[in-house]
């Protein structure tokens, strides 16, 4: 999940006005200035209320709409009323007020053990053996694209030129949806696949956690990706067989680039809220979601350690994020979600110390977090947990639970590679356990990860070329990385089993229950270990080793550590 599964914490009480609405949104007042006071909220209707009756009740709160949603039934509202929350709580046309907070970020503690996962630490990453090249990969050779030897993690899936490519690559009439960070729709192992006219940003940078803005509007073009999350999980889902680098699970669909992070990783709720709702509208077959919501790491209708006023914001997020998955699901959307890298039994969380992570200090560390104790029939970590996603955790290349990932017998749908970087004889770090894949180049040079004459300086970081056209690809691992190839898996299955879609001329539609059915019925299933209380064990390269332990439970058709079993693309096709 963005380290997110998935930046310096922001002061979010003013948005940009410069704002990105769904095609089926509407917008009024949207040059209105914020000042210093002015909040932005997300307004949540009453099932059934008339757009019309929502608007006259929010005016009639204090605060004006800046874009709304009448499909799902939210508007995003600008209001300086000290009060407005609580109106628009009392207002019978109303759910309620959330504000427009971040999605996807955890507070800075958090969020610096979350990305030691994802990137490793530099420490780590400095000490790391190499990884190997494209170069010493091609005079392998064999079948696939050049890195294919790298690929570990679809050789374990049957995602292989002998596997599921044979049976099925996947169609162009089928999409799937990166809602992230953005996808860089020139990175040569993605723009064969990539559909620029398709993609959106929901987004505007903000200066204040994103750096300078690139373009005058502050609204990046939707096929830039300036964090490189995106880009890393949009070439597993579809990167093309096309004699450079690697290949996706599903190296033949069509890739959309639905944004709905900011470049600093961060996301919000009402972009991430839109960006379901387009999905929904364009006719996307499966969304990737890589990320948690903030700043609840769990989200608690009740729990006695906040206020009336917090556990009304957080029943909001549940409600809205819920309303939009379920819009999506019903167009055709199967969303799949990572399911996190807190190595945490969702059904038994125990404490969160983390939240919530707003408002923060002058370092970004949150001034209000504190100790609760987590209901798990009562708290929710969203999306991983909200209902109709595909939940799931990741496998290294052993086929162990990886460390690192989230489990749990309710929560755990599947589970997938995702890398494990210590999965290895001795528990030494090996960047070759963790999941290869697209880098866009002008990262890895504004990183630090490739030299001036365009070579890696990093064993994390391996450039291939075909003639003159070279990519960069990086080693990552997280469940970010262990969802998207689930959400390949099941863009295989639209493309296999799909029918006309009368809404879309041109492309194909599967229901969402349907793909869902086979992409859990055709997993394999993998037992819990024996014992059932497993111990990792991680020797850093300076200091004693660590060692952690996680509990599996449930049979081997469905546990808590691979819940139905580790998706299968050459058996979903078959």
């Amino acid at each position: 999940m963005r380290r997110s599964i998935l930046g310096s914490a922001v002061t979010l009480s003013i948005v940009a006005a410069t704002l990105v609405a769904t095609q089926s949104a509407s917008s009024a007042d949207s040059t209105l200035a914020a000042t210093a006071t002015t909040r932005d909220y997300v307004v949540l209707y009453e099932p059934g209320t008339a757009e019309t009756d929502a608007r006259a009740a929010i005016t009639a709160a204090g605060g004006t709409v800046v874009s709304s949603n009448a499909e799902v039934g939210y508007a995003l509202v600008r209001s300086a009323a000290a009060g407005f929350a609580a109106a628009a709580d009392a207002a019978p046309a109303l759910v309620g007020a959330a504000r427009n907070r971040s999605i996807g970020k955890a507070p800075a503690e958090v969020r610096s053990d979350a990305a030691a996962v994802e990137r490793l630490t530099d420490v780590e990453r400095s000490a790391a053996p190499a990884a190997g090249t494209g170069a010493a990969e091609k005079k392998k050779g064999g079948t696939g694209d050049p890195l294919s030897p790298l690929q570990w993690d679809m050789a374990a899936i049957g995602a292989t030129p002998a596997g599921s490519y044979a049976d099925e690559p996947g169609s162009k009439k089928v999409t799937v949806g990166i809602i992230d960070t953005g996808v860089d729709g020139s990175h040569p192992d993605i723009a064969p696949n990539f559909d620029a006219e398709a993609s959106r940003n929901f987004t505007t940078d903000m200066p204040d956690i994103d750096g300078a803005c690139e373009v005058a509007s502050c609204v990046d073009p939707a096929d830039v990706d300036d964090d490189g999350h995106g880009t890393h999980v949009a070439s597993t889902i579809g990167a093309p067989l096309n004699g450079i680098g690697i290949a996706g699970v599903a190296p033949g669909v069509e890739l959309v680039n639905i944004r709905a992070g900011q470049d600093s990783g961060y996301f919000f709720l009402q972009p991430t809220l839109d960006a379901l709702t387009y999905a929904g509208d364009a006719g996307v077959d499966v969304v990737n979601m890589s990320f948690y919501v903030d700043p609840w790491l769990y989200n608690c209708s009740a729990n006695p350690a906040d206020s009336p006023a917090e556990q009304q914001e957080q029943r909001i997020v549940v409600e809205a994020t819920q309303r939009a998955l379920d819009y999506a699901r019903s167009k055709g959307v199967l969303p799949v979600s990572a399911s996190g890298n807190e190595a945490t039994d969702l059904g038994a969380p125990g404490v969160d110390a983390s939240s919530p992570d707003y408002p923060v200090d002058a370092k970004g560390n949150p001034t209000a977090a504190r100790q609760r104790t987590i209901d798990n029939s009562t708290c929710l970590n969203v999306p991983a947990e909200s209902g109709g996603v595909v939940t799931v955790n990741s496998t290294g290349p052993s086929g162990r639970k990886a460390y690192y990932s989230n489990y749990g017998t309710e929560q755990s749908d599947v589970s997938a590679p995702g890398g494990d970087a210590y999965d290895t004889a001795n528990g030494r770090l090996d960047p070759k356990g963790e999941v290869l894949a697209a880098y866009p180049a002008h990262l890895a040079i504004a990183n630090g990860d490739v030299d001036a004459a365009g070579n890696p300086t990093s064993a994390m970081v391996v450039k291939d070329c075909d003639g003159d056209v070279c990519g960069y690809y990086q080693y990552l691992q997280g469940t970010s990385m262990a969802a998207p190839h689930a959400a390949g898996v099941a863009a295989l299955i639209v493309s296999r089993y799909g029918k006309k879609d009368p809404a879309h001329p041109g492309t194909l539609t599967l229901p969402a229950a349907l793909t869902e059915q086979i992409l859990l019925g055709t997993a394999t299933d993998v037992a819990c270990p024996v014992p059932a209380q497993f111990t990792y064990r991680r020797v850093p390269a300076k200091g004693a080793a660590v060692t952690t332990t996680a509990t599996c439970a449930g049979p081997a058709d469905d546990n808590g550590f691979y819940g139905q079993g580790v998706v299968n693309a050459l058996s979903a096709v078959s």
